[in-house]
């Protein structure tokens, strides 16, 4: 008759739901890009000035190799009559392209960035990759 050998049989540890992430781009690139934020006094507090340069980082922080800097300007048209009269407008100078220039208005102030912003990445990603290669000498 045949002899069962019975083996321990070794637990491993249970594998991890997510694996941990590196630093992301983002909040590394955030820091490198520099960032210019006029605003009417009052208009933006820390916490807004923060909010724009953590979406800017997000938003544009793949493409800080090709920037310079970033000047974001936002206005209240109306002034106090109310409407839609908020109005971001940001401008990315570029290295060796020209400066991409985008703005939005909105009735509230976070909606108008979010609006500028989105539509400066999705420019700033079009022109930098329309950015040519000069053609080597000699071939042909």
């Amino acid at each position: 008759m045949a002899s069962r050998i019975k083996t321990k049989r070794v637990k491993r540890s249970p594998s991890p739901k997510q694996a941990l992430k590196p630093a992301t781009r983002a909040a590394v690139d955030a820091v490198s890009i520099p960032t210019y934020i006029r605003a009417v006094e009052g208009d933006l507090d820390a916490a807004g000035r923060a909010y724009i340069r953590s979406k800017i980082g997000r938003r544009l922080g793949k493409f800080a190799a090709s920037i310079e800097r970033v000047s974001v300007r936002t206005e209240d048209l109306n002034g106090p009559r109310g409407g839609v009269d908020r109005l971001c407008r940001i401008k990315v100078t570029l290295k060796a392209l020209p400066s991409v220039v985008f703005e939005a208005r909105d009735a509230q102030l976070s909606a108008a960035v979010d609006g500028a912003l989105a539509g400066v990445a999705n420019t700033v990603r079009r022109a930098v990759q329309r950015r040519r290669v000069i053609p080597r000498k000699g071939r042909g």
